[in-house]
């Protein structure tokens, strides 16, 4: 059975366009979208408004919601949230494990979250890029297993990376713009990339590709 695995980036984040942001934030690794993010999810939506995508799942930071919450109202679909796809424990970017928004909050600005899907996979920190590695190729692996059907991984820089290379043989390495698109079509367990972070849908795109 042919499925296809659409794997997008989140759009551009509050404290890439205000760095002072970080200083006073109470989720300091946990940012929201900015406003050019916001308009970078809008298109991605847009872009695969015709697909025929029945799943949508998300890492659980509050940028990647954002993001799929703005397909998930084009494809009027619900979203889970898989903490296998968060953001790369890595010790150089965060002090400690992140205090991502709690669900008290998400439920409340984002009801389209289904709470009845459970991860399958948790991060723990710190985390190396081995570690990275080996629970986000775990992560694509479960996930395409559970859901056969064509599905929608709203990701970080480094997962968009890691799920690929859970997918697809001969350990891909590329970069992963903002709010980028990459399509896997996988037959009989094995993928192929026909689509590699495509940004042709966004009206803007950064200048430097950043990781984090």
């Amino acid at each position: 059975m042919k499925q296809t695995v659409w794997i997008a980036r989140h759009g551009n984040r509050l404290d890439f366009v205000k760095p002072e942001w970080f200083n006073t934030a109470k989720r300091r690794y946990d940012p929201p979208l900015s406003e050019d993010g916001f308009i970078q999810a809008q298109e991605l939506g847009q872009r695969l408004k015709n697909q025929n995508i029945s799943h949508i799942i998300s890492s659980p930071f509050l940028r990647t919601i954002q993001t799929a919450n703005e397909v998930a109202q084009v494809l009027d679909l619900p979203i889970k949230l898989e903490a296998g796809l968060s953001e790369w424990m890595n010790p150089d970017w965060m002090d400690s494990h992140p205090e991502i928004h709690p669900q008290e909050f998400l439920a409340q600005e984002y009801p389209r979250i289904d709470w009845g899907y459970k991860s399958l996979i948790s991060p723990n920190y710190p985390e190396t890029q081995a570690r990275l590695t080996r629970r986000t190729q775990q992560a694509a692996g479960r996930l395409i297993s559970q859901f056969p059907e064509d599905i929608l991984l709203v990701g970080h820089g480094a997962s968009v990376l890691g799920v690929t290379r859970g997918l697809v043989k001969g350990n891909p390495s590329f970069r992963v713009p903002l709010c980028s698109i990459t399509k896997i079509v996988c037959f009989a367990g094995e993928g192929e990339i026909t689509l590699q972070t495509d940004t042709s849908h966004l009206s803007q795109t950064e200048t430097t590709v950043r990781l984090n």
